[in-house]
């Protein structure tokens, strides 16, 4: 067992925030007490909206700064659509985490599980197992507060640079090639706006000359509104989809409708010393503090963070306990067992967690 516990900086946040990161951390400290091998310690702050409507900061410097210090970060949702900065936009501190810790690379993996909607009416959605990678930190959303507006127009400046894209890239192969080694089909797809846009000419143009350093993946593109009919059509077709950050946020939320809703898409931004994970969907506001909350996308982005910390610290145990925590949701919904309200069960992010737990016990009752 390592000497020093990891130190995990948590943000529940607005809305259902509170409601999906409490499973998680539940879930995380059972994974910790029974696998052993590793330890957690979990720092919980404030920040995003409802902070915003009581202190008139976003986040502490404070808590700033211990999300940067900590070995990942957790976060639940933040925003509410009804508190807003002077400029009209939503609280969202965790965006500018994102620009400061460099999270280049949005990894939203969109997969079909056992008895969801899509494989209930389509035997080929069982193949449906693919990741939106998209750009977090340049893009449209570089323009976060640099745009120019006034009472005849407004302007935003899309950026797209060339070191980060041929970060991006290689970070798209080296995840096509990691699926490929699990039975993926080793694919990476970028999708762009290229025939129109010079900058997104330029994307792909990089993406390209990365793709020849690694001739063991298939590299192939396609144009964003092109994708987002194939994703309705075919989506078990793809592998890795690299794109920019606009597009990516777009395209992820799709993703997340093919396979249930947004209560199933998780979400880790990851960059070279720091990363974030928490679920892609929103704070729903309208199911708040009513118990209906899916927990699944904050579960399997938990997971994803143990995996991010085992890779990172050489310490196997994570692994495994992300891997158990897969195929225990894999198996809940398998079994009937995990039946989310947001897609027509009866269950709310209690019941999906205290199922959870049962199906977890019995998994590690055979470690």
């Amino acid at each position: 067992m390592p000497s020093e516990a990891l130190r995990i900086a948590v943000f529940p946040g607005d809305g259902i925030g509170p409601e999906v990161i409490a499973p998680a951390i539940e879930i995380l400290r059972l994974l910790e007490a029974r696998l052993g091998g590793f330890r957690m310690v979990f720092e919980e702050y404030p920040a995003g909206a409802a902070y915003y409507r009581e202190t008139g900061k976003d986040i502490s410097d404070e808590a700033f700064e211990a999300a940067r210090a900590a070995d990942a970060i957790l976060l639940g949702a933040m925003g509410l659509p009804d508190v807003r900065l002077p400029d009209g936009t939503e609280i969202r501190p965790h965006l500018r985490m994102r620009d400061e810790f460099g999270l280049y690379a949005g990894v939203r993996p969109v997969k079909a599980f056992p008895n969801t909607p899509r494989r209930l009416i389509d035997e080929r959605a069982a193949n449906i197992d693919f990741v939106i990678l998209r750009e977090s930190t340049e893009g449209l959303f570089f323009s976060q507060g640099r745009g120019e507006v006034n009472e005849q127009e407004a302007r935003e400046t899309l950026r797209i640079t060339r070191a980060t894209t041929e970060k991006l890239s290689d970070f798209a192969f080296k995840l096509a090639r990691r699926r490929k080694a699990r039975g993926g089909k080793g694919r990476a797809t970028c999708v762009d706006k290229s025939n129109v846009f010079r900058a997104y000419a330029f994307f792909r143009q990089i993406f390209l000359e990365r793709a020849k350093l690694h001739p063991d993946v298939t590299a192939d593109c396609a144009y964003v509104d092109a994708m987002a009919l194939d994703l309705v059509r075919k989506p078990w077709e793809y592998d890795v989809l690299v794109m920019e950050n606009m597009f990516g946020d777009i395209l992820s939320d799709l993703g997340g409708g093919l396979v249930g809703g947004m209560g199933m898409a998780p979400c880790a931004e990851v960059g070279d010393e720091h990363a974030l994970f928490q679920p892609a969907h929103g704070s729903a506001p309208d199911i708040a503090g009513q118990g209906k909350a899916n927990p699944t996308a904050t579960l399997l982005s938990a997971a994803m963070m143990l995996d991010w910390l085992g890779d990172r610290h050489g310490i196997d145990r994570l692994g495994e306990a992300a891997a158990l925590l897969e195929a225990a949701i894999e198996r809940g919904f398998a079994e009937r067992r995990l039946r989310p309200m947001e897609f027509g069960g009866d269950q709310g992010s209690r019941e999906i967690t205290q199922q959870l737990f049962g199906v977890l016990e019995e998994k590690l009752a055979s470690v």
